[in-house]
């Protein structure tokens, strides 16, 4: 996926196929979001901004990181959803049969719920990093603040829908209620995204 171009993966995601889908687009929000914190931390570097240099050497790093991980959730949610219609195509002809094929949907379900959880976390650094460019940031670029944490907002609620669809088949109780408490945990995640925007967009309202 990381090598495809743009249109050839928008016309996959545009076909009748099972994956790519929600999910993969839910990590490569998360991707965006960190790429464009990384621009905003290759922007914020010289003279000008001496005092910062190490933090902003590390958010570099961070980001860098971030949407490589990104990335790899979007290659790896789509091979989840797709071992999850694999297992709901395995055979229910005897009971030995629909026992087996039910064990399979079940870890397939949670493989398919464990990525978007990620993705949430995710999104949840990349707006952490947003918290603490903000004050530092070059404010030629200042927009791309809110337009990075608007991208994790968009990775965590719709990884958040991802994670909750899936929670019906999870058989593991332990499982399930960590899911549930990552999705749960998106609301305080979407906050503190409106919560950048709105000082973004308070500043160049001056």
């Amino acid at each position: 996926m990381r090598d495809e171009k743009i249109s050839d993966f928008l016309s996959r995601l545009a076909d009748r196929v099972p994956a790519p889908g929600g999910g993969a687009t839910a990590a490569l929000h998360a991707a965006q979001a960190a790429a464009l914190l990384g621009m905003v931390a290759r922007y914020t570097t010289g003279e000008n901004y001496a005092e910062h240099a190490a933090v902003i050497e590390r958010i570099t790093g961070e980001t860098d990181e971030l949407r490589s991980s990104a990335l790899r959730l979007a290659e790896d949610d789509a091979a989840a959803f797709t071992a999850v219609t694999e297992a709901y195509k395995l055979p229910k002809d005897t009971d030995e049969a629909k026992a087996a094929r039910s064990a399979a949907i079940a870890e397939a379900l949670v493989g398919a719920g464990k990525v978007p959880a990620e993705v949430v976390a995710v999104a949840r650094r990349a707006i952490g990093v947003a918290e603490e460019l903000l004050p530092i940031g070059n404010r030629n670029v200042v927009s791309d603040i809110a337009a990075a944490t608007e991208a994790a907002r968009a990775a965590a609620t719709t990884a958040r829908v991802n994670i909750e669809i899936n929670l019906g088949g999870i058989k593991d109780e332990r499982v399930r209620a960590e899911l549930a408490a990552e999705a749960a945990g998106v609301d305080e995640v979407a906050a503190r995204a409106e919560r950048v925007t709105a000082a973004v967009r308070e500043e160049i309202a001056k």
